[in-house]
């Protein structure tokens, strides 16, 4: 117990502030980065703060830049750090800040997105996917350019339990560009429902924690910032692979102001579009004409099921892509392989 609270009133010693680190290392967002830097410990002392207790916690922070957010999580009491940092500028600060906090964090001189996470933490820290999570967060301030790539890559990391996620069920505290933020967190008929919004929502509970405002950051952005928190999950809503799964999302979600059918029909080669989308749609029991954004993700999961069984039956469905057969097209080719595959695995002609 004396342990615990020692740990959880740790405070770092006098350093310099985020500022004048900057100006001590001279430090300059990148814009081709998307760097922006979060100076107020007020507003970073919020933002951990949405992770939930991170006393004796092991933290994975993505991005710490100048050290602002990584401050925070150490006065909040992790006892295990991992900063992952791609630039190598900002890496004498966090030395300063790894020799101020002895033991306590780590610094890895890498990308994130390519980052084996699953190797930076011991394994006994990891609690069955249907228990409570485990006491490993992910947290950062990521840079515009990543942040809807690497929140992808971490969504099927989550489905398929790889990862950060071969831990458990780690929570994730994350900031995006507001916009991106409302659609990861978009209820069904609002404006903002995406691709995103599915993706997200048919793994995690997600939820949109508050609003930065981009005056707040160093430069500032041309946006305001949104603070997202994750959760896994027990049981996805979706029982499909996330490849099909994301598949029919996006083939959905790329005619948004059309009817949902005209998306669903991209799904197949355009000699059996027709039958074949019918026999999805029929089989989901979804209402062709409702809109992209109407549909629940039980309508999703519907559709993910019912493209699921054609697959099973006809194989070549799954590899077929209808862009590829309207590149083909358009240089003369007159045909698409996928739609050989299809008429290979079906046994007959396309007619048919």
């Amino acid at each position: 117990m004396a342990a615990t609270k020692k740990l959880a009133s740790f405070r770092l010693p006098p350093l310099p502030t985020v500022g004048e680190l900057i100006k001590l290392y001279n430090l300059r967002a990148e814009k081709q980065l998307s760097q922006n830097f979060l100076l107020d410990l007020r507003l970073t002392d919020k933002i951990v703060r949405q992770a939930g207790c991170l006393n004796n916690a092991h933290v994975c922070e993505v991005g710490p830049g100048p050290g602002g957010i990584t401050r925070s999580i150490l006065n909040a009491g992790a006892a295990d750090l991992l900063v992952v940092e791609k630039d190598s500028r900002f890496i004498p600060g966090l030395k300063l800040l790894s020799e101020a906090a002895p033991g306590k964090l780590r610094i890895v001189h890498g990308d994130i997105l390519t980052y084996r996470m699953d190797r930076g933490f011991p394994a006994n820290i990891s609690k069955p996917w249907d228990q409570d999570p485990p006491n490993l967060h992910v947290i950062g301030n990521l840079p515009f350019s990543v942040s809807t790539p690497l929140i992808i890559k971490w969504l099927e990391n989550v489905a398929n339990r790889t990862g950060p996620f071969a831990f458990g069920r780690t929570r994730l505290t994350l900031t995006f560009q507001k916009e991106v933020a409302e659609r990861l967190t978009a209820s069904t008929g609002s404006r903002q429902r995406s691709r995103l919004s599915i993706m997200a929502q048919y793994l995690c509970t997600v939820h949109n924690c508050f609003t930065i405002p981009g005056r707040a950051f160093v430069p500032k952005p041309e946006v305001d910032v949104g603070v997202v928190h994750f959760t896994p999950l027990v049981q996805p809503q979706i029982q499909q692979p996330f490849k099909l799964v994301e598949k029919v999302v996006r083939n959905v979600f790329q005619f948004r102001r059309k009817h949902c059918h005209k998306g669903v029909e991209k799904l197949f080669p355009e000699a059996r579009r027709a039958e074949l989308t019918q026999e999805v749609m029929q089989q989901a029991d979804v209402d062709p004409i409702l809109r992209p954004t109407e549909l629940t993700i039980p309508h999703i999961r519907a559709l993910a099921d019912a493209y699921a069984s054609l697959c099973r039956r006809e194989p070549g469905l799954l590899s077929y892509e209808f862009r590829e057969e309207l590149r083909l097209k358009r240089l003369g080719a007159g045909y698409s392989p996928a739609a050989d595959a299809l008429e290979d695995a079906s046994g007959c002609t396309a007619p048919c």
